[in-house]
């Protein structure tokens, strides 16, 4: 945020006039999409515990061998981290959209997280489908259509339906890296 408004007053220092016209509009410009961006990440993370919780019990429930006995999410313990690993993913893609940059998730989320997952014995399958389940709950949110969320994130559907794609294509990141 710094470069940019330090790129508009260097810019008009240069020219020994005050910040104004183009470099004002661009400020503006820079301003809003923050804002956007900032609303779409409190919306998700004001959910996230639901949108992870939803996204657990979802892959329970369609392969109900997870809980059982020598299942993925059998007890406590592996149920507590199949969690707390999602809500970590959740949390590292809302940085990349506040960031507007997926450099931070692929490196402090998705570097090895496939061969981590292979070397504990996590089912990768089930692991992308509750990062689907989750991509499909954070849209929502993002896109103002979940159930029970009326509130928009922008006034500006086409910049709303962008911020949609973006965070759409974080969680398809995900999934890209741990399949």
């Amino acid at each position: 945020m710094l470069d940019a408004f330090s790129r508009a007053v260097i810019g008009a220092d240069s020219k020994g006039s005050f910040v104004g016209g183009d470099e004002l509009d661009s400020l503006k410009a820079f301003i809003a999409d923050g804002n956007k961006r900032l609303d779409a990440v409190n919306f998700i993370a004001s959910n996230a515990s639901c949108i992870v919780t939803d996204a657990v019990s979802g892959i329970c429930c369609e392969s109900p061998g997870l809980t059982s006995p020598g299942g993925g999410v059998y007890n406590t313990r592996k149920m507590a981290a199949c969690l707390r690993d999602g809500e970590i993913i959740l949390r590292y893609i809302c940085y990349a959209l506040a960031a507007g940059d997926a450099s931070v998730l692929k490196d402090r989320c998705l570097n090895g997280l496939k061969e981590t997952y292979a070397a504990l014995g996590v089912p990768t399958g089930n692991t992308a489908r509750a990062v689907g389940i989750m991509k499909a709950a954070a849209v929502a949110f993002v896109g103002n259509t979940a159930s029970k969320r009326k509130m928009n994130v922008t006034e500006d559907p086409a910049a709303c339906k962008s911020l949609v794609a973006e965070a759409a294509s974080y969680f398809d990141l995900v999934t890209s890296a741990i399949s």
